[in-house]
């Protein structure tokens, strides 16, 4: 079964909702993915903000 696509900001999103105080189980049930595959975000994009990623979309699409 092929799962959700979440974009980038969107997941930033959700962990500033997991800093915020909410429940990691309580997140993953709402959203409709496993309390691992949070964590695995928090590793990946746990210091990115959403305006870091539009900036470095720009930059390396000036590139191409």
């Amino acid at each position: 079964m092929k799962g959700k696509r979440f974009s980038e900001e969107q997941i930033v999103g959700v962990l500033k909702r997991l800093e915020a105080g909410e429940k990691p189980k309580d997140l993953c049930r709402e959203i409709g993915v496993h309390e691992q595959t949070l964590y695995n975000w928090k590793s990946k994009y746990g210091a990115v903000e959403v305006t870091q990623l539009s900036e470095f979309r720009a930059v390396n699409s000036k590139k191409w």
